[in-house]
């Protein structure tokens, strides 16, 4: 069994998924912090792949991509550098990418060299639904690689009961429809919305991301859903604080207390 579904078997709420850039702060910085994370009680990690337009990120991804890039980090770069994954890491692991590197890689060998590594699935935003269910659904499928989709505030329930049909892992909820990044209390607006989705009783489980970035918003994002999806606030804080074990260790801490500082929020 995928190790994505695995977890939602054995967890059902407060799950902490941890975004990453490849490559930042330095190239070969990456492998421990994904050690760090899983260490410190994360429940999934996304790596992204740094891409020059990234068109779904916000500016603190967006400097943190560009970054990655100028480091040397590209697909083959990352998958040689997480080949041995597996030897010390249990947790899911998810890679968030663009299509057109991934194209460029070739569809096919991204997936069978990523499944190979120990990667379980991937989030492409501008990957359009029809598209993936003509050209490469057969692809993850035979290769039980999970391809996690996303819906927005402005997704029909239509459009959402078939992506939940087609879907084989969760339902990635974007709580706006901002770039990535903003952070603060939620409007009445996103949690009528995210009170929708979670009314419409989806088979698949879902993760609330965009916007996730203290104690106080993740745990409200854990009430509407199974969990949620911290990313620009976790770049931010290593950009500041270093990518070290203890850096990383407190920011965790401070995403999962239950008590809420209002000076976290900006």
């Amino acid at each position: 069994m995928n190790r994505i579904n695995e977890l939602f078997e054995r967890k059902k709420e407060n799950i902490l998924n941890i975004y990453i850039t490849a490559g930042y702060p330095q190239l070969n910085d990456t492998m421990a912090i994904i050690e760090s994370l899983e260490q410190n009680g994360v429940d999934i990690i996304e790596i992204g792949i740094p891409f020059s337009d990234p068109l779904a990120d916000g500016p603190v991804i967006q400097e943190s991509s560009g970054i990655a890039l100028k480091n040397g980090m590209n697909i083959k770069t990352l998958f040689a550098q997480i080949k041995n994954l597996r030897d010390t890491v249990r947790i899911p692991v998810l890679l968030m990418g663009y299509l057109n590197p991934i194209l460029q890689y070739g569809i096919e060998k991204f997936v069978q060299d990523a499944k190979a590594i120990g990667i379980d699935g991937v989030i492409i935003p501008d990957l359009p639904l029809k598209e993936f269910e003509k050209d490469f659904k057969a692809i993850f499928d035979q290769h039980d690689f999970k391809n996690i989709l996303l819906i927005g505030p402005h997704t029909s329930e239509e459009r959402i009961r078939h992506m939940d049909k087609i879907s084989n892992s969760f339902i990635y909820i974007i709580s706006s429809s901002s770039t990535t990044g903003l952070t603060g209390n939620f409007s009445i607006e996103q949690i009528n919305y995210f009170s929708r989705i979670k009314q419409m009783h989806l088979v698949n489980p879902t993760l609330i991301g965009f916007g996730i970035g203290s104690a106080h918003s993740y745990n409200k994002a854990c009430e509407y859903a199974n969990g949620a999806i911290v990313g620009s606030a976790f770049i931010k804080h290593i950009t500041g604080n270093g990518a070290n074990k203890k850096s990383i260790e407190l920011f965790i801490s401070t995403i999962k207390t239950t008590v809420y500082d209002h000076s976290t929020e900006k």
